[in-house]
């Protein structure tokens, strides 16, 4: 039971910097791994079409969150769409064992990817205007990997997301102070911020 949160945490707060990628990572371990086995109705997203269906809006998201300012509005939109995902994960990894309140699972992930995302909703402006909209796309290739790392060690190895959530938690923190304070020059490519 603990390493089903665990792992359901660990995979519902990446949500919260990208809804889809967390989504298929659950799905792709469920169909080839035997490390999850998701319940029906959750078990759907490992499906053909399931598949199908993340892999053709990923694409859309991820290109998206590298735009400046289309990715602000990207956010906005995700700001339903990110909490909604982690709360699908959490409940979909906890419908594992009956023993797990489907309420709580749901506000567990809610609450964990709404905290992840309220932050970058937050913080990505204040890139963008700190780097003249340079930094945007690093920020966000560095959000997608760590998403990846985070999810995938999470499901593989649930009691793994005691070190690995807290440790992507603080890089993405340290990450955006250095970007947001202006202190990542890029090789001069970013000059001082303009003052408004």
């Amino acid at each position: 039971m603990i390493a089903l949160l665990l792992s359901g945490i660990g995979s519902a707060a990446p949500a919260g910097l990208n809804a889809t990628l967390p989504l298929l990572i659950l799905a792709l371990v469920d169909r080839f791994t035997g490390a999850v086995a998701l319940q029906h109705p959750y078990s759907l997203i490992s499906s053909g079409w399931g598949l199908v269906v993340l892999l053709v809006v990923l694409p859309i998201e991820l290109i998206a969150d590298k735009i400046p300012r289309i990715d602000h509005a990207n956010d906005l939109l995700h700001s339903v769409f990110r909490p909604a995902s982690g709360a699908f994960i959490m409940m979909a990894v906890c419908s594992q064992n009956d023993r797990i309140n489907i309420v709580v699972s749901s506000i567990l992930g809610l609450i964990s990817a709404g905290a992840v995302h309220w932050f970058k909703f937050v913080n990505r402006p204040l890139v963008t205007k700190a780097t003249r909209g340079v930094g945007n796309p690093i920020v966000s290739m560095a959000e997608d990997f760590l998403v990846i790392v985070c999810t995938v060690v999470s499901l593989l190895v649930p009691y793994a997301a005691l070190v690995i959530l807290p440790l992507c938690g603080w890089i993405i923190y340290w990450t955006y102070v250095r970007f947001r304070s202006g202190e990542v020059r890029l090789g001069g490519l970013m000059g001082p911020a303009r003052s408004a």
